[in-house]
């Protein structure tokens, strides 16, 4: 667990401090996002543009209904029949006639009222108005509506009735049997009363009572009254029809219901309101034909204009916001083109733009689309005699629908509302349109300003990249100046820093050339001084001399001697570089001649133990075998100086990742920190700073180096790790290995 530990522990160091590198285009490329704020700024700017837009709808659409108000401000009769003047209105006792899309054909079946059914009403022991046993359960009720279609009332009841009992075939009375009673107040001021009753299932029989609720003959048939009677499994349907001419402002129905086929006697009253009386009756309200032909003949088409009187029902509508022309839509309507830009834009950035903008939608949910009451805050504002505007979602919430109200005053008072609809979908489109075209400029813009970015950093990035390659090239691995830089005529800071370059490599390659001639020259110029100094002792140590004086001459030759050698060594270096610039090559088996020079070293040394494993393959390679000899001479003399007493020296020769791979290592000290590379340099040591009975000078890897590098190969030095031990060593054993790597000829 604590090795897994300390291995999560350095695998999440090694991940903080990774800084992966940026270069100067990803940077130019992270900073031109700043260029992305300008379609943002242009969304808002636009966005706002909407707003604007928004209220310049809104007002438009007040002014709409104000006009629309101006034209039916006191005009009480257009009211006066709508009962608009009552100070509230109850639900089932005021009726009102739903707008029907097509005649009702009267069969008593109900089919045609299908789509309007869920308007329906049911009366039951709510609206009961007479009962003879108050104690017995009421055994009927009904559902009932009413809807308007050309000049006709039309209205169906559906009748549950346990019991039906029908008008006796000879009998003379029409109100003791289950009927429809019928009651309003005429467009002339008169109060009609009218029964509904029949023999059997079919057409009805009408008649009209007279207006004395107290008496129930004489009757006089009506044949404008039309309609059907069926008979069903749970009771009865009454379809009927009249005219609208015969209906006023008010009106009751009332269903008689008598269970005792005998007796006859009434047992029950259910109804939308008390017949017997003009006052008790409720009241009806038809949509006006006048109203709407006022809103139709001001051709405001592109709006939904609604007329509502003070209880909010709908008095007149024209108009479907659904399939509107406003002339916002009007505005941005696209005309016929077919160019390769307009198939483009389609194509492809509509596409992309499309994700971030709403398409106002075909279709949506009208949830007001057949309402017969109207409700909201801007209906409330214009009742109180103030122009009132509000905004909706659709109930899909896939469209925003703009309403206006302003109110209709008759004598001061406020006794109805002109609305007007309309949706947003024209200012969208032309918000869309407007950002098309803004997005189109922006991404034009935004294009050739990234490009023109990225070819500048590229342009810069590239001369930088090039400018680190010659400086690469400039210099080697081993710091040596091989070419100059020429600097960059372009008047800029890049080509100021190219000049400042080659300006500094030019100084650096002639110090460097001092450098490495100082080593020759030095050598030349020593070496008379010294055979001077030489030849002086000889002759100084040919003479009688006392002990004393014989001591220090002594020392003094000793130090001649290794000043030689050191000479010799430096001399060794110049002559091989100057030798390996004219050397000509031979092919020569590599295994052979590292054979060969290992079996010198056991004889030259044979107070040391080698471990010698070379291949069979011969290693056919191209060079010159001399100096892999001295490269040899030089590996084995490291080996040897550096090796522990008692340890053996390990010389391996194998093929390896397609190269001859020579390996010399001895167990001793290891290498310092970061010294693998530095001691194949000329003049660089590891010796520890004592007195030693050679001069070292640092230069045997060096030569090693300059030959290796002559046949094309590496040469690489690393401390012995468990890995790379040789097996029959103790593993406690530390040391350093020499890996020479050679391109060698393969065999076909």
């Amino acid at each position: 667990m604590s090795t897994l530990f300390k291995h999560f522990s350095g695998l999440k160091e090694r991940v903080l401090t990774f800084h992966p590198p940026i270069g100067l285009r990803s940077k130019v490329g992270i900073l031109s996002l700043f260029l992305l704020c300008l379609p943002w700024l242009g969304y808002q700017y636009v966005w706002e543009m909407e707003k604007y837009l928004r209220y310049g709808q809104e007002k438009t659409l007040e002014g709409t209904t104000q006009a629309l108000a101006t034209a039916l401000h006191e005009r009480p009769n257009l009211f006066d029949i709508q009962a608009s003047f009552l100070t509230q209105v109850e639900q089932g006792r005021d009726l009102y006639a739903y707008q029907l899309a097509g005649p009702i054909q009267l069969d008593g079946k109900l089919n045609d009222w299908a789509l309007y059914r869920h308007r329906s009403i049911n009366y039951g022991h709510g609206h009961q108005i007479f009962k003879h046993d108050v104690q017995a359960p009421l055994n009927i009720s009904f559902n009932h509506m009413v809807g308007k279609y050309g000049g006709y009332l039309y209205a169906f009841f559906e009748v549950t009735d346990p019991s039906v009992i029908y008008r006796g075939s000879n009998s003379l009375k029409i109100d003791v049997n289950d009927h429809l009673a019928i009651a309003t107040l005429a467009p002339d001021g008169k109060f009609k009363r009218y029964i509904i009753a029949t023999q059997k299932d079919g057409w009805v029989s009408s008649y009209e009572l007279p207006a004395d609720p107290q008496k129930r003959m004489p009757v006089t048939p009506e044949l404008k009254i039309q309609g059907k009677w069926l008979k069903t499994e749970t009771g009865y349907n009454v379809e009927i029809r009249l005219p609208l001419e015969m209906v006023g402002s008010k009106l009751g129905f009332a269903i008689y219901d008598v269970n005792d086929k005998k007796t006859r006697r009434l047992d029950a009253i259910v109804g939308t309101s008390a017949i017997d009386d003009v006052e008790n009756l409720g009241t009806v309200l038809v949509p006006s034909p006048e109203i709407e032909s006022i809103i139709k003949g001001m051709s405001h088409n592109s709006s939904r204009i609604w007329v509502v009187d003070k209880h909010g029902r709908v008095l007149a509508k024209s108009g479907d916001i659904r399939t509107s022309n406003s002339v916002w839509t009007r505005t941005v309507q696209d005309k016929p083109d077919d160019s390769f830009w307009a198939r483009f834009k389609r194509d492809y950035l509509h596409r992309f733009y499309y994700k971030i903008l709403t398409t106002p939608p075909k279709d949506f949910i009208d949830s007001l689309q057949d309402s017969t009451v109207l409700e909201g805050s801007h209906i409330k504002n214009a009742l109180s005699g103030k122009q009132g505007s509000t905004w909706r979602l659709t109930p899909d919430n896939k469209a925003v629908i703009l309403a206006a109200a302003s109110p209709i005053w008759i004598d001061d008072k406020v006794m109805g509302v002109v609305i007007a609809e309309e949706t947003t979908h024209g200012i969208r489109t032309l918000r869309n349109k407007a950002l098309e075209k803004l997005f189109n400029v922006i991404l034009t813009i935004m294009s050739m300003g990234t490009l023109s970015l990225f070819f500048f950093a590229s342009s810069i990035s590239s001369r930088i990249r090039k400018l680190r390659d010659e400086a690469e090239e400039a210099i080697d691995s081993q710091g040596r100046i091989r070419k100059t830089i020429l600097g960059s005529e372009v008047r800029d800071e890049i080509g100021d820093l190219s000049r400042s370059f080659s300006s500094i490599v030019s100084r650096l390659g002639q110090y460097t050339h001092y450098l490495e001639n100082m080593s020759s020259r030095l050598s030349h110029e020593l070496r008379t001084p010294v055979a001077v100094v030489r030849s002086s002792l000889e002759h100084l140590s040919l003479q009688h001399l006392d002990p004393d004086t014989r001591k220090y001459v002594d020392r003094a030759e000793e130090g001649v001697s290794r000043l030689n050698m050191i000479l010799n060594n430096m001399s060794e270096a110049t002559r091989l570089e100057e030798s390996l610039s004219n050397a000509e090559n031979d092919i020569f088996p590599l295994s052979k001649v590292i054979s060969g020079c290992m079996q010198g070293y056991q004889l030259t040394y044979p107070e040391k133990q080698f471990v010698v494993s070379i291949t069979d393959e011969p290693l056919t390679m191209t060079g010159v075998p001399e100096y892999i000899a001295q490269l040899m001479d030089k590996l084995i003399a490291n080996a040897m100086e550096f090796s522990n007493e008692g340890t053996p020296i390990t010389v391996t020769l194998e093929m390896k990742h397609r190269q001859a791979e020579l390996v010399v290592s001895n167990f001793g000290p290891i290498l310092p920190d970061k010294m693998a590379e530095q001691i194949f340099e000329s003049m660089v040591s590891v010796r520890q700073q004592k007195a030693q009975d050679k001069p070292h000078l640092g230069l045997g890897l060096y030569i090693a180096r300059l030959i290796t590098d002559f046949h094309e190969g590496t040469i690489k030095a690393r401390n012995l790790t468990v890995e790379n031990k040789p097996s029959s060593q103790e593993l406690a054993l530390s040391g350093v290995e020499i890996i020479v790597s050679l391109p060698y000829i393969k065999d076909k």
